[in-house]
């Protein structure tokens, strides 16, 4: 069943983390007539998100676990994708 960018986002974040916490905040319409503004609505995301898994590893790594899990979606099908990654006793 297709979606959203932002849908699929949540699907795949939600299996590969069972987050405790998971917002995926659309931020295309700030930049709107930019680089990388493909029209489509849905080119700049945040993605904040809580989960255990990120414990003891560092910002880069978990941003590199994020990165992971969306497949082709960031670089490709999203032209920014920021990130903020923690667990839970954070």
């Amino acid at each position: 069943m297709p979606g959203t960018v932002q849908q699929e986002m949540e699907r795949l974040l939600s299996d590969a983390f069972s987050p405790t916490r998971l917002e995926i905040v659309n931020d295309s319409a700030k930049h709107s007539g930019h680089s990388g503004d493909d029209g489509s609505g849905e080119s700049h995301f945040t993605v904040v998100i809580e989960a255990p898994e990120f414990a003891g590893k560092s910002r880069l790594e978990r941003q590199r676990m994020v990165n992971s899990a969306l497949g082709d979606i960031p670089g490709e099908r999203v032209h920014a994708l920021s990130i903020q990654a923690s667990a839970p006793t954070q």
